[in-house]
């Protein structure tokens, strides 16, 4: 690269690693609306002896240096997977950081796309994660609205010098905030419609060690209906051991409504939590010493909730299912003093997902973007 001043390294020994996880934690140090990440939880998506999504990918991760400190970090991530799932050989970009400078922003992203040529590639696009349950999508809009466990925060200058290196849009997410009703006799009486007439039931559970009997199912579930979603790859049996040794400690049953048929198959999930947002801010993305006591407390103090996961059976979808899951969260949410809740992500393309928050009133405060560089 010209002579920046920037010296490119790319991080394959832990203590560099460690360098790639704590620069964002330098670079938003005293910024309110990032979320921290766990480190713990960064350390094994990124090492390859500890996650399960090397056994289809393959990744590197770059650090760009001036005067010896770190100014910018970037992930190129080679997924098989998604080759032979879509047909389109592209390599993904992530965990994307970098000072307000041109010159760093080009050097990381040419890095990547120095290796998608290497390897035959026709494209890179990110930020995107191994897989679709890690943080994806570069903030476009609302970078004064606070993030949350499951979402990137970064700087308005991200998507500008992106631009500038010839990325441009693939897709976009958008996120709503919503607060939450009292009781609402038409969701009511719909969701009891939909129960009556199609047999259903809600699992009934009271405990974490119970949840973990359906977690399989969960996620047969949840594979089948995000199949058709803009990046999504099949999850291996390693895969969603990892995910329920990781996500299971923290769900509490009654969070999670789950809808069964007549035969106790699952239908319909939906994943929410009492926001953790305040609580990693003031961990710092530590669980030790006192992190654990910060996450704890968000977890039963709490006045705001995120969404995760919804997930409905195909040959359910369509019948109104989703007030089912909507009655009992509002349910819970006024039950546990929880008076606002975040979307998270939705692709902007995915009508009936949207669709489900037509009867609510909602503020739509952001925006995230998935970019894309075809290559020469």
């Amino acid at each position: 690269m010209p002579n920046t001043g920037i010296q490119l390294v790319e991080a394959t020994d832990l203590r560099q690693l460690r360098q790639f996880v704590d620069f964002p934690h330098r670079l938003y140090r005293g910024n309110p609306y990032w979320v921290p990440a766990l480190r713990g939880d960064e350390l094994n998506t990124l090492r390859r002896d500890r996650n399960p999504a090397f056994e289809f990918c393959e990744a590197r991760y770059w650090l760009a240096l001036r005067g010896g400190q770190v100014v910018g970090r970037i992930s190129g991530i080679l997924n098989q997977r998604h080759i032979e799932k879509w047909g389109q050989r592209y390599m993904r970009f992530g965990w994307i950081d970098f000072i307000d400078d041109e010159a760093v922003c080009q050097g990381l992203v040419g890095a990547v796309e120095a290796w998608a040529r290497e390897k035959g590639m026709q494209a890179v696009h990110g930020p995107l994660g191994f897989t679709d349950l890690d943080r994806e999508g570069m903030l476009v809009e609302g970078y004064d609205e606070p993030a949350t466990l499951a979402t990137i925060y970064n700087h308005p200058y991200y998507p500008h010098h992106l631009e500038k290196d010839g990325y441009i849009k693939d897709i976009d997410w958008v996120e709503y905030e919503m607060p939450v009703p009292g009781e609402n006799e038409k969701i009511a009486r719909l969701a009891d419609t939909v129960m009556r007439r199609n047999r259903l039931h809600l699992l009934e559970v009271t405990h974490k060690r119970q949840m973990l009997k359906y977690a399989d199912a969960l996620f047969e579930l949840l594979q089948e209906a995000y199949s058709h979603l803009y990046g999504f790859t099949p999850l291996s049996r390693r895969q969603v051991d990892a995910y329920i040794r990781q996500y299971f400690g923290f769900i509490s049953p009654e969070f999670v409504p789950v809808v069964m048929d007549e035969d106790d198959k699952m239908v319909a999930f939906g994943i929410t939590l009492p926001s953790l947002s305040s609580a990693l801010q003031q961990a710092r993305g530590r669980l030790l010493p006192f992190g654990c006591l910060h996450l704890l407390h968000a977890l039963k103090h709490n006045d705001r909730a995120d969404l995760y996961l919804v997930a409905i059976r195909e040959d359910f979808q369509g019948l109104g299912v989703n007030a089912i899951l909507i009655q009992r969260m509002i349910e819970v949410f006024n039950r546990m003093g929880i008076r606002t809740v975040e979307s998270n992500p939705e692709l902007e393309n995915n009508i009936r997902v949207q669709a489900q928050w037509k009867h609510f009133e909602r503020r739509q405060h952001k925006r995230r973007r998935c970019f894309i560089k075809y290559l020469d």
